[in-house]
């Protein structure tokens, strides 16, 4: 499972940033939302997979309240699922 969350949290990070740096701009600076439309969805699910896998793994990764709370709030940060990543799940 925690090769699992690895590829999980490294698909949730790739769409956060694609919806955040590609398909908003295209919304408001294009007036075009399909790429939101298109993003939003498989990027809802990555994050709540991320989320229930961050809560399922936390006693076999033996995270502290403080480390489980920064794995958590890494998700809705740009780039924070590559630190926990590096940092915590390798």
């Amino acid at each position: 499972m925690e090769k699992f969350f690895r590829v999980v949290a490294f698909l949730e990070g790739v769409s956060y940033l694609l919806l955040l740096f590609i398909a908003t701009p295209i919304k408001y600076l294009a007036g075009d939302p399909q790429y939101v439309k298109m993003l939003g969805m498989p990027h809802g699910l990555l994050f709540i997979g991320y989320v229930i896998l961050a809560f399922l793994l936390k006693p076999e990764y033996k995270w502290n309240n403080k480390t489980f709370f920064i794995v958590l709030v890494a998700s809705i940060i740009p780039f924070g699922t590559f630190y926990i990543d590096k940092k915590y799940l390798k």
